[in-house]
């Protein structure tokens, strides 16, 4: 750049200065040879009137001969010549060997109308001549023409030394200018340089102003507004990655997937939610077809009818086949400002998906759960309708039938009440509303105590009930009372699923950090497919022998509630016709 800008302004500048240095040397040289002509002219007239003060006698060749002589002393050539053109004297040359000026301009004009000029170059000197003739009439003779000339060979030498003196001048100042040029040009460069540093650092995004020590001109004003729009750039790009970084921080942060579908159909951006939904790397989607990463028939449609312009568009979707996922999707189109205007279609879409399976999960418990209340309250109740109508109806009054009515009225009242009190509690606790009155448990003491309990319904079931609970068991952080339900639970669960003669062992051990109790039982068993919702509300591996035995089903989900409120786990190893094991961990007191 630096090179042809040199080569550029350099050749410039000397052709303009060669081109004004070319037209002093022409119009000088014209200068000083019109006012060299001028002079001439002017003393050849300053002459011509000194000879006709003092006019020749044409009829004498003598003094013709002595006058001519006169006037060549002042150093103008005189001639004169007679009407025919032949010369009659000549101050330099003799007449005899001269030819016939009839010819020449001046003379030719000098006989017409009194006078004439011209500037001729003469052969025979091999130099310019000013010539100046004026016809002189004579009395009683024909009239002459006396014709003066002046060479202009001192306008040539003149022209010939100021072209000289032009010449070493320009030459000068060439050199002057060159060398006034390059170190110009250095500076000019210098600065040049900068700006164009400072264009390549503006556009790898460095703003740093230009410095321009150079004097005030138009370099320096466009340095001023360079630097005034890279502060305006980088205010603006500064203000631009701030909005940037803070949406792409909210959208890489929701939990709602979101994605950018261009009008190719590419995905232009996503988030991590989505990616993570469709099981992609979303730097590896990105610039993908959509198509390509998702293979869903009915965001497919939702995509392409957002790119066509429709708005509202809302729906669910199914996905997963073992585990399925339920998401809610809005497909918004993306209008650009120039589009709108237009009447374009949109440029792109954004795709929000929301996942409900949880929310899906939820609705069909609690439809469940409405269900199971409704079916588990309405057996007793009808029972008890139905012994109260027999009673009513005169049974009342059989001896054999009242007592046993009623003893049947009051066990399905008092499963009503039981089943009303465990869903009480089992709310308080989901809604984090029980009072736990945390502190050191002794876990032998607790497990003696519900042993007690159980200990008349094994017997009446010729169940051996065995425990083995170390002496020295550390304490346990938690609410005592609380922590018997979860181990009378338990009991009541294997006793009541184990068959007579059977055997269940209620066991405990501590670990570093935490005391494990386990209760075993050789009972019917739980199938691997129903492991996973044993601890839901009223589920049931064996519906019938539950309600018959009085269980409300509700006994596992609160266990499970209360121990993970201790900050504790309850799990279950199972296999079908040989029993199960029904375990739970609490964190050792401090």
């Amino acid at each position: 750049m630096r090179a042809r800008l040199f080569w550029k302004l350099g050749l410039t500048y000397f052709a303009l200065l060669l081109a004004v240095l070319l037209a002093v040397n022409f119009y000088s040289a014209r200068v000083l040879r019109r006012d060299y002509q001028r002079f001439a002219e002017d003393r050849l007239n300053a002459v011509l009137s000194l000879a006709l003060s003092r006019p020749p006698r044409v009829d004498d060749p003598s003094d013709l001969r002595s006058w001519t002589e006169w006037i060549g002393r002042s150093g103008a050539r005189a001639t004169v010549i007679d009407s025919s053109g032949r010369v009659l004297a000549d101050s330099q040359y003799d007449p005899e060997t001269m030819q016939n000026d009839s010819s020449r301009p001046e003379i030719r004009e000098a006989f017409v109308s009194g006078s004439g000029q011209s500037i001729r170059h003469n052969a025979a000197l091999g130099r310019d001549l000013v010539y100046r003739a004026v016809r002189y009439d004579q009395a009683g003779a024909s009239p002459v023409v006396i014709c003066l000339a002046l060479p202009l060979a001192q306008v040539e030498e003149s022209v010939s030394e100021l072209r000289r003196r032009i010449y070493v001048a320009s030459l000068i100042v060439l050199l002057l200018g060159g060398m006034f040029w390059v170190v110009y040009f250095r500076v000019f460069a210098a600065r040049i340089e900068r700006l164009k540093d400072f264009s390549q650092r503006v556009a790898q995004g460095d703003f740093r102003p230009v410095t321009d020590d150079g004097p005030r001109d138009e370099l320096a004003e466009l340095s001023d507004s360079l630097n005034e729009t890279a502060a305006w750039m980088d205010r603006t790009i500064r203000s631009l990655s701030g909005e940037r970084n803070r949406s792409s921080a909210i959208l890489r942060s929701m939990v709602e997937g979101v994605a950018v579908i261009d009008s190719q159909e590419k995905i232009v951006f996503c988030n991590r939610a989505f990616s993570e939904i469709w099981n992609l790397d979303s730097t590896a989607i990105e610039g993908r077809p959509v198509i390509e990463a998702v293979r869903n028939s009915d965001l497919l449609s939702l995509i392409r009818g957002a790119l066509r312009g429709e708005e509202g568009l809302r729906s669910e979707i199914a996905m997963g086949i073992v585990q399925q996922r339920s998401f809610s999707v809005t497909a918004t189109p993306v209008i650009a400002l120039e589009g709108a205007l237009a009447g374009d279609r949109p440029s792109g879409a954004v795709i929000v998906l929301h996942d409900v399976t949880e929310l899906r999960r939820l609705e069909r418990v609690r439809h469940d759960f409405v269900a199971n209340v409704s079916h588990e309250f309405k057996t007793p109740l009808t029972a008890i309708q139905g012994f109260a109508e027999t009673l009513l109806a005169g049974a009342l009054e059989d001896p054999r039938n009242n007592r046993r009515f009623l003893e049947i009225i009051r066990d399905h009242a008092t499963r009503l009440a039981d089943l009303t009190d465990d869903l009480l509690k089992l709310a308080r606790i989901e809604a984090g509303k029980m009072e736990v009155q945390f502190g050191p448990v002794q876990l032998a003491e607790v497990i003696d105590r519900c042993v007690e309990i159980a200990q008349l319904k094994a017997t009446r079931k010729r169940i051996s009930l065995e425990v083995d609970v170390p002496a020295h068991l550390p304490s346990v952080h938690g609410d005592a009372s609380l922590l018997r339900d979860v181990v009378q639970n338990l009991l009541d669960n294997a006793l009541q699923y184990t068959p007579e003669g059977g055997h269940v062992r209620i066991s405990a051990h501590a670990e570093p950090r935490e005391a494990i109790v386990s209760v075993d039982d050789t009972g019917i068993g739980i199938p691997l497919a129903d492991q996973e919702r044993i601890f839901e509300r009223f589920y049931r591996v064996d519906a019938a022998r539950s309600r018959e035995a009085g269980g409300t089903g509700l006994g596992l989900s609160i266990a499970k509630h209360i121990v993970e409120v201790h900050g504790g786990r309850l799990w279950v190893e199972s296999e079908v016709g040989r029993g199960s094991k029904f375990s739970f961990s609490l964190s050792l007191a401090a």
